[in-house]
């Protein structure tokens, strides 16, 4: 938890290998899940930025035979809002049990941004672009798989180049989960009453939707470039986090690539898969974050739920 560049309070819990009985300290690598998108978003307003792509550049045109039962008419700033309409490969509308084995390919096999195009493939449309809110993993591969083709480079290098470069998380990259790096979280789960790693969960190396590893230090570097204009202009800034949609029944709002809470004007990155959970609040009135990450499906919730009530969060 840090107020502008000083931090209030910052705890390690828990077991980051168990075999091993090594701890989890602050410098320790935590799985981000979904919380990747917002890197996502950062990415795709880099190449906005700079002309390689526009909101407005449609997937086909990239795409080309690739995944058709994508709608012609899907643009990139439908993807990046949720409001594409094309099928989901990990659907949340449905109740996904995230700790039940979801891959219909061995995760070895999810390798690469282009290896993902096997399991996108045939999910027909579920709304018209643009008719409604729902959120779609999925869209956000397409979306790397389109940086990818539009600018030439993998996705996890633009990453490091457009998003982690520029604001200084030297701890954060898309690590295969057979081959983590030193202080790297192992996540774990709990099956029939045992705890087992995810390994064979998740894909081996994430790409757009989620996957990227990083440190409770390099969340709140992101955030401070972020509103710093160091990532993008502010201008761009302030797209990524303008309410494109309301959630009906929820005080959650989403923009692109982030979560929003009109109610107390936050702004907020969060994930959930098998042993993941992240969620990380950032106030930029007050230049106040919070964040909490952990290596169990959801260790994270309770400590960072409190913790938003008692800062005014949400």
């Amino acid at each position: 938890m840090t107020s502008g560049n000083d931090t209030i309070h910052r705890r390690a819990y828990g077991v980051a290998h168990q075999a091993h009985e090594i701890d989890n300290t602050i410098q320790t690598r935590f799985g981000l899940a979904s919380g990747t998108k917002g890197l996502t978003a950062l990415v795709i307003a880099s190449l906005v930025e700079t002309g390689v792509l526009s909101f407005e550049t449609t997937a086909r045109s990239l795409l080309g035979d690739d995944l058709p039962l994508i709608d012609d008419a899907v643009t990139i700033d439908h993807l990046l809002t949720h409001r594409s309409g094309i099928g989901d490969y990990l659907d949340e509308d449905t109740e996904l049990d995230l700790d039940a084995y979801l891959l219909t390919v061995p995760a070895h096999q999810l390798d690469s941004t282009a290896s993902y195009l096997t399991v996108l493939d045939g999910f027909p449309s579920k709304s018209s672009p643009g008719e409604r809110f729902s959120y779609c993993n999925g869209g956000y591969v397409v979306l790397a798989l389109l940086a990818e083709r539009a600018s030439g480079l993998r996705f996890g290098q633009l990453v490091q180049d457009l998003v982690c470069g520029p604001a200084g998380m030297t701890d954060t990259a898309f690590s295969r989960s057979d081959q983590l790096p030193a202080r790297t979280a192992t996540g774990y789960l709990q099956i029939d009453g045992v705890w087992r790693s995810n390994v064979f969960h998740l894909p081996v190396l994430g790409s757009g939707d989620g996957g990227v590893y990083s440190t409770v230090a390099d969340v709140g570097a992101f955030w401070s470039a972020l509103y710093a204009g160091r990532l993008v202009a502010p201008s761009l800034v302030t797209e990524l986090v303008t309410t494109c949609s309301t959630l009906p029944d929820s005080d959650y709002a989403y923009g692109r690539g982030f979560w929003l809470h009109p109610k107390v004007a936050t702004v907020e990155l969060q994930g959930s898969d098998a042993g993941v959970s992240f969620r990380s609040i950032h106030d930029p009135a007050r230049d106040l974050t919070c964040t909490v990450l952990s290596n169990t499906s959801d260790g994270a919730w309770p400590i960072a739920r409190l913790l938003a009530g008692e800062l005014n969060l949400t």
